[in-house]
């Protein structure tokens, strides 16, 4: 490896109509594409971490490109139900770094000639928390730590990857450990139903994670027939408690109603906003 040589993918265990919502928030510039049935990958198109050169400015003072690709997997990870594996290298190491839900990020590293240099435990740990099989699994990945003179980092890398291809992990040929990251921006830019994404400000992130929400199995709850007909059952309800809440100077049954009206009264609204911003 050299120092051009650094670059960085993103894996998702979710299909790109999943992915897409959540990679809109990372404020990055990055290519979408589908990796397989259950996969997706995020190629970024910009280099937002510090390659190793001894220029000044911005480069320098940018984070290590584990630091910088590890964040997005845990941002991904946290807004999800599926698990973000970040893969890295540069011009002296490699790794991975796995992120589910809100437990603590699990990575492990190889020096660039292929040496491990992480703890064992994280492979069995890795290989808990993507479902893989705790036997023929887990010892092609604990072959993984163990000496091999033969094995560079990159090999260690396509090593992990052809582990996942049994739970359905395709990358496109080209987006592979060791490309530097033009190339691997270039390779993914061609692939079949790849897709841009990337930061529209926060007006559209919003509404980006409003249809996300929408879209989920709570969605009838939140708009559409289902959510106006709640709202309406929660005014109906809300007015008389409170007034009764009132007479009775009950304090509890008061802020019951009142709550029963808010709620009902922000369905409502919302309902109308959301119609109005499509109607834009």
């Amino acid at each position: 490896m050299n120092a051009t040589s650094t670059g960085a993918l993103l894996l998702c265990r979710a299909d790109p109509e999943t992915v897409r919502p959540l990679a809109h928030l990372l404020r990055e510039q990055m290519l979408l594409a589908r990796a397989g049935e259950e996969w997706s990958v995020l190629v970024p198109e910009g280099k937002p971490w510090r390659s190793g050169g001894e220029g000044r400015g911005t480069e320098q003072e940018a984070e290590p490109v584990e630091r910088v690709v590890g964040g997005w997997a845990t941002a991904l990870a946290v807004g999800s139900t599926w698990p973000a594996l970040a893969l890295w290298w540069d011009a002296d190491r490699a790794g991975f770094t796995l992120a589910a839900g809100f437990r603590r990020p699990v990575g492990y590293i190889w020096l660039t000639d292929g040496t491990p240099v992480g703890e064992d435990e994280a492979m069995r740990t890795f290989a808990v928390r993507l479902g893989l099989d705790p036997v023929l699994d887990v010892q092609a990945l604990e072959e993984l730590t163990r000496p091999d003179p033969d094995a560079d980092a990159d090999a260690r890398l396509r090593g992990l990857l052809a582990v996942l291809t049994r739970t359905g992990l395709t990358l496109p040929a080209g987006l592979s450990p060791g490309e530097s990251a033009d190339r691997l921006r270039s390779v993914a830019a061609v692939q079949r139903g790849v897709e841009r994404v990337e930061w529209a400000g926060w007006r559209d992130a919003v509404r980006v994670e409003l249809d996300a929400v929408e879209s989920s199995r709570i969605g009838p709850w939140v708009r559409g027939p289902r959510a106006r007909a709640v709202a309406a059952a929660q005014l109906a309800a809300g007015l008389p408690l409170l007034l009764w809440g009132a007479r009775r100077r009950s304090g509890g049954w008061v802020a019951a109603g009142a709550v029963l009206l808010a709620q009902g009264a922000l369905g409502l609204a919302y309902e109308r906003a959301r119609a109005s911003a499509d109607a834009l």
